[in-house]
């Protein structure tokens, strides 16, 4: 086992990984910017260091500033939670050319899978579905429109190096397209410092399903099996579930031996997700992407099979062998979790405030994992995101009888958050019935 590990992240990711390097015996090292010194995490870690002021770019973004604090405590790994420098090849290349330990897949796959049109034509070749789409990078707004054309209407256009939804949009017609293209382009090149622009088909009634893996030193592919995260607003998930309602036995084992596959195709090693889409007519599914890091809702399934999805990361990453057979993994029950953020509940814009008052739910199956408490302020210049709140039990009638219940317990003052849309959300016929899509959060609003 790795003796010392320091976490390059914030919050509640933070957290969550110093409680398992806690409980293995690790040494704990946190960072924080300026603005987050007061975070529950700064002081749970056993080593602490200010990297920066709030500005991203100048702490969090910094891979220089990270590994001088690394060096200067010592640390002998990195975790990196998600987000940040999570998905940069670069940076896991500079850690491990340090003589640290990377907590995450090869930089190799990381670059593979980080550019989305090179990502699916690897998938095609590895016999992954995949939805009709380009095989290289759209010129202009005019190569858009003939590859639109070539692949039917409708279409989503992506950014190739992107993420989090930042630049997606979908198009119906050429003048659509031609719209949405020149955003997306804009878009792209701003966050992600490269302009090039994925045309896809685009599935009105799609339900986003994603696998969990596990790379072993071995070769061996792991998948501990799926969770449907179609609750989204903008395009960036807001509830996630397992096992997914859309899902039976038949399409369950084909999705999770393509994600093997998938897996296999890279090399990969460590944890990573690979997500879907699953078409709501026709029952198919096709790639969307890989995730190559540790998933925000990975909670859900460490809830359903008893398996501490971070312990592994940190086992396979130290050379040694996970603690669980893979052969026994028998998923029980049903699990929930729904992402509480500071946020206005109705148009979910962020609302950044300090807290007053911060009062968890507890009970039978409930778990929640914060990154904040009464008297922390919530700035803007990082997510929103205030806590995670699962449930768990026997049946997906109980998980949501119990998140209920929860969504009811969990109080915070001094700012808004989307805590009332959850209530909506788990009262909603379409989401009570487990028969939604994507579009779930647009006609609960529209309604």
């Amino acid at each position: 086992m790795l003796d010392s590990v320091l976490v390059a992240n914030r919050g509640e990711i933070a957290r969550r990984v110093i409680r398992t390097a806690r409980r293995l015996g690790v040494r704990t090292v946190a960072v924080y910017s300026e603005a987050d010194a007061g975070l529950p995490y700064v002081r749970e870690a056993g080593e602490s260091v200010c990297i920066g002021p709030a500005s991203p770019a100048q702490s969090y973004l910094d891979a220089e500033v990270i590994l001088a604090a690394a060096r200067r405590t010592g640390a002998g790994a990195i975790h990196p939670g998600y987000g940040f420098l999570s998905e940069s090849p670069d940076f896991a290349r500079r850690v491990i050319a340090e003589g640290l330990t990377w907590i995450g897949p090869q930089p190799d796959s990381i670059e593979q899978m980080g550019d989305k049109i090179r990502a699916r034509n690897l998938m095609e070749k590895a016999g992954v579905p995949v939805a009709p789409g380009s095989h290289e990078p759209a010129a202009d707004a005019d190569a858009a429109v003939a590859e639109a054309e070539r692949i039917g209407y409708p279409v989503m256009v992506k950014a190739a190096a992107g993420g989090g939804g930042i630049g997606m949009s979908a198009a119906g017609d050429a003048a659509a397209l031609r719209a949405a293209f020149g955003t997306a382009r804009s878009r792209a090149e701003r966050f992600f410092g490269s302009p090039e622009i994925l045309i896809e088909r685009y599935l009105p009634r799609a339900r986003h399903v994603e696998v969990q893996i596990l790379g072993l030193a071995d070769g061996r592919v792991l998948a501990l099996g799926e969770r449907d995260c179609s609750v989204q607003r903008r395009h960036q998930k807001v509830a996630e579930e397992t096992p997914s309602p859309a899902v039976g036995p038949a399409l369950r084992s084909r999705m999770l031996a393509a994600a093997v596959r998938a897996g296999e195709a890279v090399g990969y090693l460590n944890a990573g997700t690979v997500e879907c889409l699953v078409d709501s007519d026709s029952g198919d599914f096709v790639f969307l992407e890989m995730n190559t890091r540790l998933q925000v809702e990975h909670p859900v399934t460490e809830l359903v099979t008893g398996i501490d999805v971070v312990e592994q990361q940190f086992l396979i990453a130290s050379g040694s062998g996970i603690s669980f057979d893979p052969e026994a993994v028998r998923p029980s029950g049903h699990a929930i979790e729904l992402r509480v953020y500071a946020e206005d509940p109705r148009r979910f814009l962020p609302s950044p405030g300090t807290i007053t008052g911060w009062a968890e739910p507890a009970g039978p199956g409930i778990r929640v994992d914060s990154g904040y408490e009464a008297g922390n302020t919530v700035t803007p210049f990082y997510d929103p995101l205030l806590a995670k709140l699962c449930a768990h039990g026997d049946s997906r009638a109980e998980a949501i009888e119990r998140a209920r219940e929860a969504v009811g317990g969990f109080q915070v003052g001094g700012l808004k958050t989307n805590l009332p849309f959850h209530a909506e959300l788990l009262a909603s016929p379409e989401f009570v019935s487990g028969d939604y899509d994507t579009g779930i959060v647009s006609r609960m609003r529209s309604a």
